[in-house]
């Protein structure tokens, strides 16, 4: 999620149509994005969560990214990362082929379903507070 920081204007790329019918819900893209195994987030971000000195440090902090950016751009992000920033190392959430270095359990596979993507939408969303 490294692009999550960047400036709006290169926030101008954006996908403002939800991959699902059901909208996210906030409560499970919380669990995948504070779960390790689930979302991996917290390996390379830090946020406003419990244990804060176990998060990483590499990525912008998720802090406020609800007020820095809209669904569209978080979604974007999560989807394809490096369409706003080419340097991006986080990996697309959603895209099953040409992943570099998957572990065995994502090889051919996304890492989270367009659900899981949409909770996490849904959740960062709500992060409105720096």
């Amino acid at each position: 999620m490294l692009a999550l920081a960047l400036s709006s204007a290169a926030a101008a790329q954006t996908m403002d149509v939800p991959l699902t019918a059901v909208p996210g819900e906030p409560v499970r893209g919380r669990a995948i994005v504070t779960t390790r195994p689930l979302g991996l987030c917290l390996l390379c971000h830090a946020g406003p969560f419990p244990d804060r000195h176990l998060h990483g440090s590499i990525a912008p902090d998720l802090a406020g990214v609800g007020a820095r950016l809209t669904p569209g751009e978080i979604r974007m992000r999560l989807v394809d990362p490096a369409a706003s920033n080419p340097e991006s190392i986080m990996p697309s959430y959603r895209r099953a082929a040409g992943a570099l270095r998957p572990g065995r359990a994502f090889q051919g596979k996304p890492i989270l379903s367009d659900q899981a993507i949409e909770d996490v939408v849904a959740f960062l969303a709500t992060l409105k507070e720096e």
